[in-house]
């Protein structure tokens, strides 16, 4: 219900022709930064310096905030790829990816919207940017089959998505990322992707009834599953304690003998899958034989992680902001050092390169690794993982 207007603000105030705009940008980056349902109404308001229902002048409620802000992100993107002057191919490439290099560095806080709370989009809307992002795609896959004709449809997108993915990283982290140089520098890595030898996309097959899964012995870790899987499927705040007992076979009241709360679920999720990966990172850097092949096992071996466990990196990527502040704080450092140690190896095997440089690569490299992951539903039946890693390399040695 709109707040009554007797917060409203005083009548003799001007409002700046903007501050829809205004209004949207600031809910994107709180969205981005917290969370879309951390996010009150009255804290973007507070943060544009206007009253809570100031704002309900100009969006009905929050979510229409979280729509038009995520048509802002799409359209820059179709906006700095509208008619490129370039009179070849490869002209026109490279054209649409400095422009989209520029838009990745310069909306970074908000670039992310789609990517990581688009999931509270409705269909509707789900439906009308997917189509969307599918033109920019177009943009580019149809000049890159002219060059590599070779290439088939299904390869070139794949390609095309791999650089998407690669401008989109520098929204998952807060290293340095500002500035022509990293521009450029994402600009190369996604000419390295559309270069880089075509992946063969695997066909769509239609699901075939299966055996049973195996369930586990152990009612904690068969929650642990069922809240992993339904926290992939609809999303953290979408699922309540009785839909993770309902699918684990118990009583709600019996998942509380095991986790004090939904967010305990939650957290011991982000537990495994980084015990996990660090163990995976571990063993492949102990058996190689010199820094490139510990860079090379390091690489694969969060492949095998993202495509061995694709609900839980899912979870793992997706929900940071829904963790415990004890937690998410502790997580996220263990997150850091995840990345720190392949800044090391890449800075090792590439020691003029520099670190911020390398940051860039290796966040560039893990964001192509699930993006991709996800495009071809992390199918290992046709090589698609080891197709993936040689991606994720190629990004790395750019």
């Amino acid at each position: 219900m709109r707040p009554a207007a007797s917060g409203a603000e005083p009548v003799a105030t001007k409002r700046p022709k903007d501050r829809k705009d205004r209004i949207a940008l600031v809910g994107a980056e709180l969205f981005c930064e917290r969370g879309y349902h951390r996010v009150s109404v009255d804290e973007i308001a507070a943060v544009v310096g206007i009253s809570g229902p100031a704002v309900y002048r100009h969006f009905p409620n929050k979510y229409a905030i979280l729509v038009h802000a995520t048509r802002d992100v799409v359209g820059a993107l179709l906006t700095a790829t509208a008619d490129p002057d370039a009179t070849t191919d490869e002209g026109v490439l490279d054209e649409l990816l400095t422009a989209l290099a520029r838009v990745a560095v310069s909306k970074r806080r908000v670039a992310g919207l789609y990517q990581w709370e688009g999931r509270y989009l409705t269909p509707e809307h789900r439906r009308e940017f997917g189509k969307t992002l599918a033109a920019l795609v177009g943009r580019l896959a149809a000049p890159l089959r002219r060059l590599r004709p070779q290439l088939t449809a299904g390869q070139a997108e794949l390609l095309v998505n791999a650089a998407l993915s690669a401008f989109g990283s520098v929204t998952t982290h807060r290293a340095a990322a500002t500035g022509t140089d990293t521009e450029q520098l994402l600009t190369r890595v996604a000419w390295t992707l559309l270069r880089a030898d075509a992946p063969q996309v695997p066909p769509r097959q239609r699901a075939t009834p299966g055996t049973a899964p195996v369930r586990p012995a152990s009612r904690r870790e068969l929650l642990l599953i069922e809240a992993i899987r339904l926290f992939h499927r609809h999303g953290y705040h979408a699922v309540a304690v009785e839909d993770i007992g309902r699918a684990a076979g118990m009583q709600a009241s019996s998942v509380y003998r095991y986790f004090p709360s939904k967010a305990d679920l939650l957290a011991a999720a982000y537990y495994r899958a980084t015990d996990r990966l660090a163990g995976a990172t571990t063993m492949a850097i102990a058996e190689a034989s010199d820094p490139a092949d510990a860079l090379r096992r390091v690489v694969e071996a969060y492949v095998a992680y993202a495509f061995g466990q694709s609900d839980l990196v899912a979870v793992y990527l997706a929900e940071n902001n829904n963790l415990p502040d004890e937690d998410r704080h502790q997580l996220r450092g263990a997150q850091r050092l995840h990345v720190e140690e392949w800044v090391r190896l890449v800075g090792t095997v590439r020691p003029d390169l520099p670190v911020a440089d390398a940051r860039v690569l290796v966040h560039a490299a893990l964001n192509v690794i699930t993006d991709i992951g996800r495009l071809s539903r992390f199918d290992r039946t046709s090589g698609y993982d080891t197709q993936t890693a040689r991606l994720a390399l190629a990004v790395l040695y750019t």
